[in-house]
């Protein structure tokens, strides 16, 4: 995509609000120049902000509101009484052409519902997943759903491993990206029936990756594959269990460390590789759930992340817009679509078709 590149933001959403949006856009600003921000809040709270950052407030326009959805409110009630709010008013931004993407810190099953009945799915996909970066020993891989559907049929899973795979080759890079579905074993016996179906159809289908099978919870960090398949219950369940290991190991280290003048004379001499793995790791460069699947780019950063978390959100916002990223899916999705309904009724004639008595 040439030329600017806009970007509407919910400046009330998260813990922070406008102190994280508004240093965050400016942030997001220096590393990708042909961005412009329509902010949706209240002024009296963004100008001030606003203010700070001369470069940033030439690109921006504000636009005021008094309503913001509460980090607690149901998404029905959202839906209903958040017509005015921050968040909505940066959705339909999105919907009329006014911008290009929409990023948001604010309450995620709200975000998720909006962004659902206002911009719709993109035709075949039945739900959209929430997706994101995860860091592993050698590379980035994407991982989805992360937590917008908690169960899921095969039709579903199928779905998402062709978001993830266009998402992983078109704005990653990865020119066949090996796509893995999350089991409890990596036999084709193991799992529920939907998972199954969903690696029997995989199986067989030409898509923009390439299956690789079930994999395990420990081959998500090991990097095994490019893409991981999962609902969304699962999905939330393994990140947050990776975050929880990481805030672990940081932890215990730091404790060790303090209870020997040795240990720690022997992390100064590696403080240089232990500041790179911290920024490495740093949650903050991942922030950003993409929901994949609607027909426009909304992206919900995480509710506590500061300004450079914020930013982060803005760029992989940003990236997917750029890349065009649902006109590629639309084509791929409507290509699947035959060859699957084919697939199924070929699988279902196996299973259905009787077998020869073995003496």
């Amino acid at each position: 995509m040439s030329g600017h590149l806009t970007i509407a933001l919910d400046a009330m959403g998260g813990d922070l609000g406008p102190e994280a949006v508004v240093p965050g856009a400016a942030l997001a600003l220096q590393k990708k120049k042909n961005l412009r921000f329509m902010m949706y809040g209240d002024s009296k709270k963004i100008e001030p902000l606003l203010a700070q950052y001369p470069k940033l407030a030439k690109v921006s326009v504000v636009h005021h509101t008094d309503f913001a959805v509460s980090p607690h409110e149901k998404p029905g009630v959202a839906l209903r009484a958040g017509r005015h709010s921050s968040m909505r008013l940066a959705i339909n931004a999105v919907s009329e052409k006014q911008a290009h993407c929409v990023v948001s810190g604010g309450n995620t099953g709200a975000l998720m519902a909006m962004a659902k009945m206002v911009l719709k799915c993109l035709p075949g996909i039945e739900r959209p997943a929430i997706a994101s970066l995860l860091p592993t020993v050698d590379k980035e891989i994407v991982m989805l759903d992360l937590g917008a559907n908690l169960e899921c049929n095969s039709e579903m899973l199928v779905q998402f491993a062709i978001l993830g795979s266009v998402y992983a080759r078109v704005v990653r890079g990865h020119s066949q990206p090996s796509v893995g579905l999350l089991n409890i074993g990596s036999e084709d016996a193991k799992g529920h029936e939907e998972i199954r179906e969903a690696a029997a159809i995989l199986g067989r289908i030409q898509f923009p990756g390439k299956y690789a099978g079930f994999i395990e919870g420990n081959d998500i960090p090991m990097g095994t594959v490019d893409v991981v398949v999962t609902d969304g219950f699962t999905g939330n369940v393994a990140l947050k269990t990776a975050e929880g290991v990481s805030k672990l190991m940081t932890t215990v280290l730091k404790k060790k460390l303090k209870e020997s003048p040795l240990a720690m004379f022997g992390a100064f001499l590696a403080m240089g590789a232990l500041k790179k793995l911290k920024a490495e790791m740093d949650p903050r460069r991942y922030n950003g759930g993409m929901f994949l699947g609607l027909d426009g780019v909304c992206v919900k950063s995480h509710g506590g992340m500061d300004a450079f978390g914020f930013s982060n959100a803005i760029l992989h916002a940003a990236e997917i817009a750029d890349k065009n990223f649902n006109v590629r899916v639309a084509a791929e999705i409507a290509e699947v679509m035959a060859q699957e309904q084919r697939i199924k009724a070929e699988i279902s004639s196996e299973i259905d078709e009787p077998k020869e008595m073995v003496s």
